[in-house]
């Protein structure tokens, strides 16, 4: 005979997954990736040579979070790179400054004590990253040490194993608790990992269990598996975060990462996002770029002269 809390637990867990594939159920699933490869290509051909400007080549500069996630990072290695975006602020008075400052969560009290410009964002990758394959209460604790250190905004990776076998609500708690942890004065960023969820129905579903659970960005990933970044990836992404907003108003941002380096795919994914979600998202509040080289890349395009900077 099964004892009967155990029935009760089953029936809870089962009730909560339920929950999970109702909200999805709302929204439309029907993808076929070789159609979003069809539709982000005539989106491009149809519009990205407009966006080539230096215009936009500026706002696309202003979304740059300068990224450091090397085994050899270090305080002295971090504070120089602070330093440096420092001095490029101090040197270019009247020309957009990058968003944020993206590092390991240790060195969120470096940055934030020497980050002199205004209005840029201390972002720190926690909760296991880039695997997330970590215990939820250390995800919790590292995203707290990070924002008693200064963070202001973290970047977390979904637990990828537990999206695809559609444990919906082990993925959604992990989020919510991080999001609970961040506040409401802070941005929580939830990498989906799109190169490892692979096709356009998984990506759609990462998002919106993302959105649903609290996250106030949606990124593609971490940059440290193939592939990272793609169109087609993106295109999925703004669909759903349309598809959110029109359900609840509230708007989530996406951020692009992993291989983003020449300026003309920042063009493009500019392109998708413009397209899809609308002028209102092209601010650095929603629409943000983690790509270093990708700063120096437009800097050279803007100037017409090799700039290596960053």
């Amino acid at each position: 005979m099964i004892p009967h809390d155990h029935e009760n637990h089953t029936h809870n867990l089962a009730e909560q997954q339920d929950k999970y594939h109702q909200a999805l159920d709302l929204y439309n699933l029907h993808l076929h990736d070789e159609i979003v490869q069809e539709e982000v290509k005539k989106i491009l051909a149809a519009k990205k040579q407009e966006n080539d400007t230096n215009e936009v080549k500026r706002f696309l500069f202003s979304t740059i979070e300068i990224t450091s996630l090397r085994v050899t990072d270090s305080e002295d290695s971090i504070l120089k790179l602070t330093e440096k975006f420092n001095d490029f602020v101090d040197k270019n008075p009247n020309f957009p400054h990058p968003a944020a400052i993206c590092i390991y969560p240790r060195f969120a009290k470096v940055v934030s004590q020497s980050l002199e410009a205004d209005g840029v964002e201390v972002t720190s990758v926690c909760g296991g990253f880039p695997s997330s394959q970590t215990f939820p209460e250390v995800k919790i604790a590292e995203a707290s040490l990070a924002l008693r250190d200064g963070a202001t905004e973290i970047d977390t990776v979904i637990p990828v194993g537990f999206q695809l076998m559609e444990d919906y609500e082990q993925v959604a708690d992990e989020i919510s608790e991080l999001k609970e942890t961040v506040g409401e004065e802070g941005t929580l960023k939830v990498i989906l990992e799109t190169g490892a969820l692979q096709t356009a129905v998984n990506i759609k579903k990462a998002a919106i269990i993302a959105m649903y659970s609290g996250a106030d960005f949606i990124k593609t990933s971490t940059g440290k598996i193939e592939p990272g970044a793609t169109p087609d990836a993106v295109y999925v992404m703004c669909q759903a975060i349309k598809e959110y907003y029109d359900k609840t108003h509230r708007k989530v941002g996406i951020k692009i990462a992993g291989g983003v380096r020449t300026t003309d795919q920042a063009i493009s994914y500019y392109t998708i996002v413009k397209e899809v979600l609308g002028k209102e998202w092209l601010y650095p509040e929603f629409f943000r770029i983690g790509a270093s080289q990708l700063a120096n890349n437009l800097l050279s395009d803007i100037s017409g002269k090799k700039v290596n900077f960053f």
